[in-house]
C-alpha cells in the first residue's frame, strides 16, 4: 500500500495512501457471501443462495458502504501504524471521488486522512523570566480586624424587651409580598428571615420601615426594583410586602480578654498571646501568599515567552471543562439555567476557550519541565499527600481513598505532585528578586490554590485557630436558604 505523510502545521497532519484494488476484491467477495447467506429474494428458495450477480444487484448500495468501510478502515490503521503516528484527535477521513468510486477491485481507492497530533514542545528559556517577590506586612489594625472577625463568629443574639428596634439590631419577620404590576404571580413569601437594620446588604426601603418596631407588630410597605436588580424575578417590580415582626434582638459580643482568649483552645493563655500567635499566623501566610504570587507569575511569563502551536482538540476538551464548572457552579446557587441567553453562552465560550489555551499551552510546557529535569513521583509521595489532604479536611487517609475511587483518583493525585515539582523547578531557574509591598498588586493578584495546608494560614476560617470556636448563637431561627432565595427583595 503506498502511504505519504505531509506536515500541514506544528499539529495537524495528513496521510495520503492508496489501498490496491487486490484488497478491494478481497473485500467485495466477502462482503457479497455475507449479503448472500442472508438474502431474502423473491424467486429464490431460502437457505438457497442465489446468483452472486444477483445479490449485488440487490444490494448494490449497501455492499458499496460496507466495503468501504471494511478498506479503509483497516488501510487507515494499517498506515498509521506503519508511519508510528500518534494522533490525539478522531481522524477525519475523505475518499477522493467518493461518488463515483468503484468497489468492485477493478481500480485502487485514493484515500487521505488529517488528525491532530501533539507538538514539539520547545525547550523553555527561562533565562529571560523575571519576577519580583512581594511579601504584604502585618499591621496591628490587621489582628485587630482578626480578632473583631473570631469575636463576631461568636456572637448571640438577645431579645430586646425595653425599647424598640433601632439602627444595627436584627429583626426577624415572615414576609409576604405581592407584585403589583396587574400580572397573576405568585406571592414572595420568606418565614423567620432576618434582617439587620442598617446593613449595607438590605435595600434601605426594609430599614426605613421596620426602625421602631416591637414584636408581634405589623408593618406594610411597598418597594420598587430597578431593572438591574440581582433578582431577576423582582426587576422592575413593584412589591407590597407585609412583615409580621417575631423578634427583635441585637448582637452581644464576647469580651476579648485572656478568658475568651483561652477559651479558643489554640494553645494560648491570654489575649497578647493570641495576638502573637495571630500575627505569625497571618505572617505565614503572605509569604505563602506572596510564594504562589511568584510561582503564578512565573507561569505567566513562561507562557508568554513560548510561542507554539496548541492541539484545538486538546483546547476544546480543556474548554468544555471549564464550561461544565460553570455551569455547575451556577447550578449550585441556584440559578435558572433555562434562561441563560444564548448570545452569553457564545461569548463565554470564547472566553473560556482562550483561558484553556493558556492553560493547555502551561501544562505542555510543564511536562517539558518534568521531563528534562526526570521529575517522577513515588509511592511514598502519594501516601504522605494523602496524609496531608486528611489532615487539612480532618478526615482519616483512608476516607481520602475512598472519596478517590478507583485508580484515576490516584493517578491524579501522581499528577498534581508531578505538576507541582515541576513549577518549583520552574521558580528554581528564574530570577526571583525581592520587591516592596505595593497596595494596589495584591488587588490585582489572584493567588494559587494548591490544597496544601501550609498555603492557608493556621488561623483561618477552618484552621487549627479557630476549630473550637462555634457560630454565632441565635436564640431564633434563622430564615432558611429557600426563604432567603425566595426574599431576595431583602437584599440591596
Amino acid at each position: 500500500m503506498k502511504t505519504e505523510l505531509k506536515e500541514i502545521s506544528q499539529t495537524m497532519r495528513e496521510i495520503h495512501f492508496e489501498i490496491e484494488p487486490a484488497a478491494i476484491k478481497a473485500a467485495y467477495d466477502t462482503v457479497t457471501r455475507r449479503y448472500a447467506t442472508r438474502a431474502n429474494i423473491p424467486g429464490f428458495r431460502k437457505g438457497v443462495p442465489p446468483p452472486t450477480d444477483i445479490v449485488r444487484l440487490r444490494y448494490k448500495d449497501e455492499i458499496r458502504n460496507d466495503v468501504l468501510q471494511m478498506v479503509v478502515a483497516d488501510a487507515a490503521a494499517k498506515a498509521m501504524e506503519d508511519l508510528s503516528v500518534k494522533p490525539i484527535s478522531e481522524p477525519q477521513v475523505h475518499i477522493e471521488n467518493f461518488d463515483t468510486v468503484k468497489v468492485d477491485g477493478s481500480e485502487p481507492i485514493n484515500v487521505h486522512i488529517h488528525f491532530e497530533v501533539m507538538p514539539d514542545i520547545p525547550t523553555p528559556d527561562f533565562s529571560t523570566i523575571e519576577v519580583e517577590r512581594r511579601v504584604r506586612p502585618v499591621s496591628e489594625s490587621d489582628i485587630d480586624d482578626y480578632i473583631a472577625h473570631l469575636l463576631q463568629r461568636e456572637s448571640s443574639l438577645v431579645p430586646v424587651e425595653d425599647r424598640v428596634a433601632e439602627d444595627g439590631d436584627t429583626v426577624i419577620v415572615d414576609l409576604e409580598g405581592t407584585i403589583k404590576d396587574g400580572e397573576s404571580q405568585e406571592p414572595v413569601v420568606a418565614k423567620d428571615l432576618e434582617i439587620k437594620l442598617g446593613d449595607a446588604n438590605i435595600d434601605p426601603t426594609f430599614t426605613d420601615n421596620l426602625l421602631g418596631v416591637r414584636a408581634e407588630d405589623v408593618r406594610e410597605f411597598t418597594v420598587s426594583y430597578p431593572e438591574d436588580y440581582s433578582a431577576e424575578q423582582l426587576r422592575g417590580k413593584t412589591v407590597h410586602y407585609k412583615a409580621s415582626v417575631r423578634y427583635v434582638g441585637r448582637t452581644e459580643l464576647p469580651k476579648a480578654d485572656d478568658e475568651w482568649a483561652k477559651s479558643l483552645d489554640v494553645g494560648v493563655d491570654t489575649i497578647a498571646d493570641l495576638r502573637n500567635k495571630l500575627r505569625a499566623d497571618l505572617e505565614a501566610y503572605a509569604k505563602s501568599s506572596a510564594d504562589a504570587k511568584v510561582r503564578n507569575d512565573a507561569m505567566a511569563k513562561m507562557i508568554e515567552s513560548n510561542s507554539f502551536e496548541v492541539p484545538r482538540a486538546l483546547v476544546e476538551n480543556q474548554t468544555q471543562v471549564l464550561l461544565n464548572e460553570f455551569v455547575q457552579d451556577l447550578r449550585q446557587k441556584g440559578a435558572d439555567l433555562s434562561n441563560l441567553d444564548e448570545n452569553f453562552l457564545g461569548s463565554l465560550y470564547g472566553q473560556l476557550m482562550q483561558r484553556a489555551e493558556r492553560e493547555v499551552r502551561g501544562a505542555l510546557l510543564l511536562g517539558k519541565i518534568a521531563e528534562l529535569e526526570k521529575i517522577s513521583v513515588g509511592p511514598e509521595e502519594v501516601e504522605a499527600e494523602i496524609a496531608d489532604i486528611a489532615a487539612y479536611h480532618r478526615v482519616t487517609p483512608e476516607d481520602v481513598r475512598k472519596s478517590l475511587g478507583n485508580e484515576e483518583g490516584l493517578r491524579q493525585i501522581e499528577h498534581n505532585l508531578k505538576t507541582r515539582k515541576a513549577i518549583e523547578a520552574l521558580v528554581g531557574k528564574i530570577k526571583v528578586s525581592e520587591g516592596e509591598w505595593r497596595e494596589e498588586s495584591e488587588l490585582q493578584a489572584e493567588p494559587e490554590e494548591t490544597g496544601k495546608p501550609e498555603d492557608r494560614p493556621v488561623s483561618s476560617e477552618d484552621d487549627a485557630a479557630s476549630k473550637k470556636t462555634t457560630k454565632p448563637k441565635r436564640t431564633a431561627k434563622k430564615g432558611s436558604s429557600k426563604a432567603s432565595a425566595k426574599a431576595k427583595s431583602a437584599d440591596e
